[in-house]
């Protein structure tokens, strides 16, 4: 999967899993803040995108800085699941 073939996947993600009615994806940026200033997303809508990630990716989601981290912006959580899926087809352990 190519990169930006990624970044609209979870662009679509981002729109249908939390149901923002108006929302196009291609007007979501890359880079800037999911929640806060950027799309304005909150507490709720954090937990209701990382199950849709986890399940749609099959990638582990879980309450660290790193993970957290990764829901700053479209270009983070692409890295994320890039590299989750990374980790899980080599086979280390996580």
């Amino acid at each position: 999967m190519t990169t930006s073939s990624l970044h609209q996947e979870i662009k679509q993600l981002i729109v249908e899993a939390l149901q923002l009615e108006g929302v196009d994806p291609a007007t979501i940026s890359d880079s800037d803040a999911l929640f806060g200033a950027g799309l304005n997303l909150d507490s709720i809508d954090a937990l209701e995108l990382a199950t849709a990630i986890a399940r749609k990716y099959d990638v582990k989601v879980s309450q660290d800085q790193d993970t957290r981290d990764a829901f700053r912006s479209v270009n983070h959580l692409a890295e994320f699941i890039t590299m989750q899926k990374r980790g899980a087809s080599s086979g280390s352990p996580t």
